[in-house]
């Protein structure tokens, strides 16, 4: 295998910013997102957010595109919710979603502010260029 280090931060958000991501199953939700995100050979360094939305950090190898493999993490994460988890309701994601590269010194930096969403959130201190998901 080739040497690559390729650092993104995704965010995206539930269908119409609905509170879905409940403490219920933020756990297996968020379990899913990170196979499936290992199975295309993706190094996950962080994950997290509150009830709308979801924050990653990871470095997706370059065989890889980007949109590929947002997609598909998408796509199988809410299937899992509605098909596994069966839920009382459709798990559905908001078509868009935000990506940002950012440097190996910058990785902690990263994980601190995915780690710790329900703080940011709760305190209002949150880096606006981190929370878009679209124009």
């Amino acid at each position: 295998m080739s040497y690559w280090r390729l650092y993104y931060h995704f965010v995206w958000g539930t269908k119409k910013r609905l509170p879905l991501i409940t403490p219920e199953i933020q756990t297996n939700l968020y379990a899913s997102i990170t196979a499936k995100a290992q199975d295309m050979e993706a190094i996950v360094h962080a994950i997290g957010g509150i009830e709308d939305h979801v924050h990653l950090a990871v470095s997706v190898p370059p065989k890889v595109a980007v949109a590929r493999f947002i997609g598909e993490v998408k796509g199988s994460s809410s299937h899992f919710a509605n098909h596994v988890l069966q839920l009382e309701f459709k798990f559905l994601w908001q078509d868009e979603y935000g990506v940002l590269s950012f440097g190996t010194k910058n990785l902690p930096f990263m994980v601190n502010y995915i780690r710790n969403q329900h703080h940011h959130h709760a305190e209002n201190k949150l880096h606006p260029d981190l929370e878009r998901v679209n124009d």
